[in-house]
């Protein structure tokens, strides 16, 4: 604190204010020292702040061939328009249990074991798809479908050498994804957390009704369809049957041994009457 003294009377006159062992060289000095401590607070703070943009991930509304989700995989659209003020940042994928999103810290460096695919799910969340500005423009190419598949990559699953790897999901979630900016390794920007994406399961056998109130009514009428030709077949085989044996009984099918028949043998009369041919 300053220190101010009054001094009256004696030579010096008027009252005037005393700064011992302290008065400063220059008047603006003094104003910008209060200050000081204040700026050192903020420095750390805006170095390290990252913008939370105004974006939240979500699943595809695009057609796409495989299905929107798989067991292990799941199909969102692509960033674009949203990293428009960062041209030389990279922008990767961030995917995290919903259990252990809140714990991830986005100043952990992607290609790392803290951030490696192979260490998930023990880890709260791992970094895949980098890609840059160029890769999510804001114009969409006709035809173009502009979607990200995430966990499509089976060959680098065991595969150290790449912890970005976007390899199958582990299990069926629920997942929560977030596009996140690094410029070097510091975070600049990222988005919100998407809602809880769930991935689809197998039906266990057990589950499965084998009651009539578990089929469908196509199946059912397919089944009384076939029921009736069915019946319709055999009602046909069992009349061929008794007609047989009926035809059986009567002797209708006894078999008469054929006549033989006799060529009779005739002799010309004109050879006879000549009298050449009896010598």
């Amino acid at each position: 604190m300053w220190a101010v003294g009054v001094t009256t009377g004696g030579s010096h006159g008027d009252a005037e204010l005393n700064y011992p062992h302290s008065r400063p060289r220059h008047p603006g000095v003094r104003t910008m020292l209060p200050l000081l401590p204040l700026l050192l607070l903020l420095l750390p703070a805006a170095h390290g702040a990252v913008e939370l943009l105004k974006y939240t991930p979500s699943l595809t509304k695009t057609p796409v061939l495989e299905g929107l989700t798989t067991g292990s995989t799941f199909v969102l659209d692509q960033p674009r328009c949203v990293f428009d003020k960062y041209s030389n940042a990279d922008i990767w994928l961030v995917v995290a249990l919903e259990s252990k999103a809140a714990t991830f810290n986005n100043s952990i460096a992607p290609g790392t074991a803290e951030s490696a695919f192979q260490n998930f799910p023990d880890i709260p969340a791992y970094m895949t798809l980098n890609a840059t500005l160029a890769n999510y423009p804001c114009s969409k190419p006709p035809g173009d479908i502009t979607v990200l598949r995430v966990g499509s990559e089976t060959s680098c699953i065991r595969d150290d050498a790449r912890p970005t790897c976007n390899g199958p999901l582990p299990g069926p979630g629920p997942y929560l994804v977030k596009f996140l900016a690094l410029e070097g390794s510091e975070p600049v920007a990222e988005t919100r957390w998407s809602q809880p994406i769930m991935l689809r399961t197998a039906k266990s056998p057990d589950s499965i009704s084998t009651t009539d109130g578990g089929h469908s009514a196509g199946m059912i009428a397919l089944t009384t369809i076939l029921s009736i030709l069915f019946a319709i077949l055999l009602a046909g085989l069992v009349a061929m049957l008794v007609f047989w044996g009926s035809d059986t009984c009567g002797g209708s099918s006894t078999f008469s041994k054929p006549e033989a028949v006799s060529v009779r043998r005739y002799n010309t009369h004109h050879v006879y009457d000549q009298p050449a041919a009896r010598l």
